[in-house]
């Protein structure tokens, strides 16, 4: 089999390049590890809150999905929707594991030169770690539908596809996470620099 240029492969779906890649095309491989190598550490981190464990879990999702190529069947699933179900186990786990412990955050980069003031960018610090914390206190289901609903941005039908449950189930879940988000916060509202309209 010749390999096609890596530009050529770009145009394709995630479907098609698993089809190359399980055909012996490493070049497939390269463009879905970049293309979904972003996505699933993004999405390993706010679910852990701990950098390093998103790398392990992100290394690890895509070698279950390397694994599972030559037995990919096209159109049952989309890549991503896989990539995020296998993520969200992972960081189940390694999150009942740890359970109890303390919770590692991510050190925010320092802004270039257009950066906000520094009691802005402190402030931003404060209410993303105060999110990430109250979302650890989420049971793993909710925290699950939170995250996929309202910071990764996806519709209720593709995150029901992803944790295997019905609209409404997810519905009710994101719901029942948002209060108790809302709850855990409450009391940290004037900390953080929320007004009453905010």
């Amino acid at each position: 089999m010749t390999d096609m240029p890596f530009d050529d492969l770009s145009s394709l779906d995630d479907d098609a390049l698993m089809a190359l890649y399980a055909n012996g095309d490493p070049e497939a491989a390269r463009l879905l590890t970049r293309r979904l190598a972003p996505i699933v550490h993004a999405h390993a981190t706010r679910l852990t809150g701990d950098a390093a464990e998103a790398e392990d879990i992100t290394q690890e999702a895509l070698l279950r999905l390397w694994k599972t190529a030559a037995d990919w069947r096209r159109g049952e699933a989309k890549v991503t929707t896989w990539l995020y179900r296998v993520t969200a186990n992972l960081a189940a786990d390694r999150f009942r594991r740890r359970r109890g412990g303390s919770v590692a955050l991510d050190a925010i980069p320092e802004p270039e030169d257009d950066r906000p003031a520094p009691d802005r960018v402190l402030q931003d610090r404060a209410r993303a770690r105060a999110l990430q914390e109250a979302l650890q206190t989420l049971p793993d289901r909710q925290r699950q539908a939170v995250v996929l609903r309202h910071i990764e941005g996806l519709a209720n039908p593709e995150i029901a596809a992803i944790m295997g449950l019905g609209i409404e189930a997810v519905e009710s879940l994101t719901a029942r996470g948002k209060r108790a988000l809302a709850q855990a916060l409450a009391g940290r509202k004037n900390s953080l620099g929320y007004r009453d309209d905010d």
